[in-house]
């Protein structure tokens, strides 16, 4: 049985959906995973591109908002930016809350090369950060972090 994941950022148009990508495409089917916003904009190309020259195609992921997932179950919710994690909506107590929050790659600035590269570094550090969350989140049942209340 797959687990459900959320991911929140601000504007679902960086952080959560390369997050999304990752996990999901890592996760080899272990992991029903979604993205979302709590101010959802547009996906950024730079996103897209980062994502590609990893082998993974986020070219159709749209800007969600988390209102669209109000009434949703979810075995974890990831916040991966400071902001989604003040303003995240209430989830219930049995939803593992989980925070790590990432330098956002849409405030760099720069030609296309130099906004590609901050992308870059930002999705192997969420990389990086989601193997782990992924081996733990398998292995413990819930993963260790917080509750929701």
């Amino acid at each position: 049985m797959s687990r459900r994941i959320l991911i929140l950022c601000t504007g679902n148009s960086a952080r959560s959906q390369m997050a999304e990508g990752l996990l999901r495409h890592d996760g080899a089917g272990r992991f029903k995973v979604e993205s979302a916003g709590t101010k959802p904009s547009l996906v950024r190309p730079e996103a897209i591109e980062a994502m590609r020259e990893v082998g993974i195609d986020i070219s159709g992921h749209r800007s969600k908002s988390v209102d669209e997932f109000r009434e949703e179950r979810f075995d974890a919710v990831i916040t991966v930016c400071d902001n989604a994690r003040e303003v995240c909506p209430i989830f219930p107590a049995t939803t593992t809350m989980v925070h790590h929050s990432f330098d956002d790659p849409a405030l760099a600035e720069g030609n296309w090369e130099d906004r590609v590269a901050a992308f870059r570094r930002v999705r192997d550090e969420i990389r990086s950060y989601l193997r782990e969350f992924a081996a733990s989140f398998q292995a413990t049942s819930p993963v260790d972090g917080e509750k929701s209340s």
